[in-house]
């Protein structure tokens, strides 16, 4: 059976900001959806013990004061999160994460940073993600336009309601790849092994050309040196420690 036709692992979470090694986790969903079974969702607030910065809660919703009052300790929510992530990649389903480098990044960091096993090392190499975004520029790549959630939604035409909010990202992100891979055969039949390896090029790829063009582009220069190539967990830099 093709990979999307069967069970999906949707994950999305809701942060304090978008540097991999410093902010962190308001909110998460995990969401397990199709192959002929009701929807189930998990989703979580957490207490992040920092302030969100008012870009990030305009964006999301969510408040420092808010997240204080009714979020929970954020190492209870990043154990919770790895284990539900553990569960669905042991039962043999792919990760669907839009933009899939940021969320298991950020998982990975903050479980580091609260003493929880991480996801790779639970899993070992068992995590096979797959990235709505890298397949979209992959199968499209010429395409004008955006290619934020929202966009490829409308492209795609796949509902989206309540655009920023974990849960329905999280939903959102797993029907467009389904989508995607309705559409183009050798998407869909794939074996989610063979899909992984060929984001891992495609997402290196795309990033290279994403770099380039900062550098010709007068005024952007400066943004070629932080655009990361790997994909989907970025390795923690050499000397960087995780902060509390």
């Amino acid at each position: 059976m093709s990979w999307h036709l069967g069970r999906l692992c949707g994950f999305d979470l809701e942060t304090t900001g978008v540097d991999v090694e410093n902010d962190r986790i308001v909110t998460a969903c995990v969401v397990q959806c199709g192959g002929g079974h009701p929807v189930q969702s998990a989703t979580w607030m957490a207490d992040p013990g920092v302030e969100i910065p008012e870009g990030a809660a305009a964006v999301h919703g969510i408040t420092t004061e808010r997240a204080r009052s009714e979020g929970r300790p954020a190492a209870e929510v990043v154990e919770q999160v790895v284990a539900a992530l553990a569960e669905c990649v042991l039962a043999g389903q792919p990760v669907v994460a839009m933009n899939a480098s940021f969320d298991p990044t950020i998982v990975d960091r903050e479980a580091r940073r609260y003493g929880v096993q991480p996801l790779t090392d639970i899993v070992g190499d068992g995590l096979r993600v797959v990235d709505p975004r890298v397949l979209d520029k992959a199968v499209d790549k010429f395409r004008r336009g955006g290619r934020k959630l929202e966009d490829l939604c409308r492209h795609y035409e796949v509902a989206l309601d309540g655009a920023h909010s974990a849960d329905a990202d999280a939903i959102a992100a797993c029907r467009v790849a389904w989508r995607i891979a309705s559409r183009e055969p050798r998407i869909g039949g794939a074996s989610l092994e063979q899909l992984h390896g060929w984001q891992v090029e495609w997402a290196r790829q795309q990033a290279e050309s994403l770099a380039d063009y900062f550098r010709r582009t007068p005024g952007k220069e400066h943004q070629a040196d932080g655009v990361r190539t790997e994909w989907p967990l970025i390795p923690q830099q050499r000397g960087s420690e995780v902060r509390p």
